[in-house]
């Protein structure tokens, strides 16, 4: 490491690399702490793989509903990947240092890949909502056309909304010495207040990403479910809004798993940072693992398609 003596007479300072703590302060734990680690990302990949598969190979399955949930699996599988070489990295070998611009590929492609599950979520409701409001409509109204052209709309979304991120960050000078990250991975909050310059920019961009997903996308599925509440309570049979309810009750725990951890992990940040480091560390992994493992796990226990699907898979047989 270069002693910041020689970089005395520089006015504009970029550090080669950044040094992510992570789990500092429990390296004699570290091995133990690393096998529940060892084994989420397997079971993450795993899960989500199974349910691409199983929609893919299961022609009862090619429904809109069951196109957005193997998009969010495909999303998710890359959120997972996206995080996996610098915490297991950290965790098996502590090895804790991202170059610079490794550091912002790793940010922008974890903030949009967090962008586009919220999206993806906002398109499920849409779909529930269509499904019981009209059904004898719904095969007419979400067409394979309109299906495509709504994926393609939530993947251009996030690259276009976050790629002027990292060269924000790319044009702020930063401080010596000063080149230690909260987490195992980069998070934009947190490498940009590492600068020594005005971020007020970065803040206000970074503020109007998080509402106008965060903020606006679950206000559109509360939205969403109430116009759902207000015709399920009009159905004549008790036994009819219960089925019609229990049709959406993974996606609304989805939402809820997704979204708490994420305004946790955004609150934590903007409003908790005197909060003792292993607050903040626990906080961020919950943020990236508990969605990733629950979500399979969800579908898996609450959608019976998709467990019989799933099994057919694990068993080797494709439904003709």
């Amino acid at each position: 490491m270069i002693p910041s003596q020689s970089y005395g007479n520089i006015s504009f300072f970029q550090p080669p690399a950044f040094l992510m703590l992570g789990i500092s302060g429990l390296e004699a734990i570290l091995g133990w702490i690393s096998i529940p680690f060892s084994a989420m990302y397997p079971a993450a990949l795993t899960g989500n793989g199974l349910i691409l598969l199983a929609v893919k190979r299961t022609p009862n399955l090619q429904q809109p509903m069951y196109y957005f949930l193997s998009m969010l699996a495909f999303n998710n599988v890359g959120l997972t990947l996206s995080t996996l070489p610098t915490t297991l990295a950290g965790l098996w070998f502590d090895h804790r240092l991202i170059g610079f611009n490794a550091c912002l590929v790793q940010m922008f492609f974890l903030h949009s890949f967090s962008v586009v599950e919220s999206s993806v979520l906002l398109a499920m409701s849409f779909d529930h909502f269509v499904a019981i409001s009209n059904p004898l409509r719904y095969a007419a109204v979400l067409t394979n056309n309109v299906i495509i052209r709504i994926r393609l709309a939530i993947v251009a979304h996030a690259p276009l909304c976050l790629f002027p991120v990292p060269f924000f960050i790319k044009g702020l000078n930063f401080c010596l010495d000063n080149n230690f990250l909260s987490h195992s991975f980069c998070f934009h909050p947190d490498v940009m207040r590492k600068a020594c310059a005005d971020i007020i920019i970065n803040i206000n961009y970074g503020l109007y990403v998080v509402v106008s997903t965060g903020g606006i996308d679950p206000l559109l599925i509360v939205l969403s479910y109430t116009l759902i509440l207000h015709i399920v309570m009009g159905l004549a049979s008790p036994q009819e809004c219960i089925r019609a309810l229990n049709t959406c009750v993974s996606h609304i725990l989805v939402v809820f798993v997704f979204f708490i951890p994420s305004i946790t992990m955004s609150m934590t940040h903007r409003f908790g940072r005197h909060q003792p480091h292993i607050v903040r560390v626990l906080v961020a992994y919950v943020y990236l693992m508990v969605p990733l493992l629950l979500n399979p796990i969800i579908y898996n226990v609450k959608s019976k398609p998709i467990r019989e699907a799933m099994f057919r898979v694990l068993r080797g047989k494709v439904q003709g």
